[in-house]
């Protein structure tokens, strides 16, 4: 089964001063299920390459001691640190997309082009789209 998590790639709020991202959790606990579950898992955000993080998710009132393992690795920020770009997975198909959260996507999800295509595609073929809390944001335009 192939799975397309896709993240923010936005950094800030819109004032530009406050720090935003993906809400960790929101990533790393599909990412567990799926890689646990032997699925091939693409990581894609819509410039490609870092996906921040919300620094508000790595406070320990929210940090479950799942996402800080995975947080403490590596080669899973290295992941982050290397995302896909949208524009470059148009023509691929997948058994799940998944938007995932955080305030970032709020910014960079409705409007884009390229998820629009990839969420329209997926869910036309009858195949799962799925999301989680801000995530939702790039179903808004479809």
């Amino acid at each position: 089964m192939k799975i397309l998590i896709i993240v923010t790639s936005t950094g800030t709020f819109a004032n530009g001063k406050l720090a935003t991202g993906l809400w960790l959790s929101e990533f790393t606990h599909i990412y567990h299920s799926a890689k646990e579950s032997g699925y091939d898992i693409t990581v894609a955000n819509p410039k490609g390459g870092y996906t921040p993080i919300d620094p508000e998710s790595l406070k320990a009132i929210f940090l479950d001691e799942m996402s800080e393992k995975y947080w403490e690795k590596p080669e899973f920020k290295k992941l982050l640190d290397h995302a896909n770009s949208l524009d470059n997975l148009l023509e691929q198909q997948f058994d799940c997309v998944y938007l995932a959260g955080g305030h970032g996507a709020m910014y960079d999800f409705p409007d884009n082009e390229a998820l629009k295509t990839i969420v329209r595609k997926q869910d036309e073929s009858g195949r799962i789209v799925s999301a989680i809390c801000h995530g939702v944001s790039g179903l808004l335009n479809v």
